[in-house]
């Protein structure tokens, strides 16, 4: 998995578009421990969440007749510019052009040629995640897909990634992962799944799905449920992998959390 150190093509940041900004802020503070930054006007009332004063992401008001609540992943860039233009050669598109965010970096929105919106930030001051991977914050990404190669093929000619596909311990099925270009399996990040494999996330499209580490998957439901979140995907066990289950906030944005078992 990814650490501290980002590495280009790789996730560095997790915004969340929701209608109540103020109603998710509280939802999360209980669910997670986070608190907010509020942002100003220069940067359109863009808050950050922090844990123990690290940016664990970013949240923004999105009016629910423009989009649907929803998590979103961005991953590094050297050069928004030129990874927009490998977009494009690739098939994909631009949900917006890229932009200079005042000093913290530049930023861009794009689509898969399959639809998945996937962000990109060229960090300046602003690197991307200030903790990963402990209790509580980022911890991996997923693509759901309906085409497994097809976006692999997208994905390496635009970030450069290298993928490896794992045989699912006790099942037939064949789990492929990314990593960034340079880098080994070691480095892995985030996972590519056939959408009809896992039918809850089919029903969303095309997508990616942010991880988030929890000391306990079922307590973390729990809590999710009892302030006004659903259940998206029960627990359940992944064979040498953790426990894991998918959540909704009272909004719908659809999230995983994952108790990971220790690295070997």
């Amino acid at each position: 998995m990814i650490n501290p150190v980002f590495l280009d093509g790789a996730p560095d940041w997790v915004d969340l578009g929701t209608p109540d900004l103020d109603g998710a802020a509280a939802f999360y503070r209980e669910l997670f421990g986070w608190g907010l930054v509020p942002g100003g006007p220069e940067v359109g009332g863009y808050g950050m969440f922090t844990l123990d004063g690290r940016y664990v992401g970013g949240v923004m008001t999105v009016p629910e007749e423009q989009a649907p609540s929803a998590w979103s992943v961005s991953f590094q860039s050297p050069d928004v510019a030129a990874t927009a233009a490998a977009v494009e050669r690739a098939g994909g598109s631009a949900a917006f052009e890229p932009m200079d965010v005042l000093d913290f970096g530049s930023m861009g929105g794009f689509t898969d040629p399959a639809g998945a919106y996937f962000g990109v930030w060229q960090p300046k001051d602003h690197p991307g995640f200030g903790v990963l991977q402990e209790p509580d914050s980022f911890l991996w990404a997923e693509l759901y897909t309906p085409d497994v190669p097809a976006a692999v093929a997208f994905y390496r000619s635009v970030f450069g990634w290298g993928t490896e596909e794992l045989k699912v311990e006790g099942t037939d099925s064949v789990y492929t992962t990314a990593h960034p270009a340079g880098a080994g399996p070691e480095a892995s990040f985030g996972g590519l799944v056939r959408m009809g494999d896992v039918p809850t996330e089919a029903a969303r499209g095309p997508h990616w799905l942010p991880y988030f580490a929890v000391a306990d998957v079922d307590a973390t439901v729990a809590e999710a449920r009892r302030l006004g979140g659903s259940v998206a995907l029960a627990a359940l066990e992944v064979p040498g992998v953790g426990r894991r289950a998918n959540v909704a906030d009272p909004y719908g944005a659809v999230l995983a959390v994952m108790k990971p078992e220790p690295r070997q």
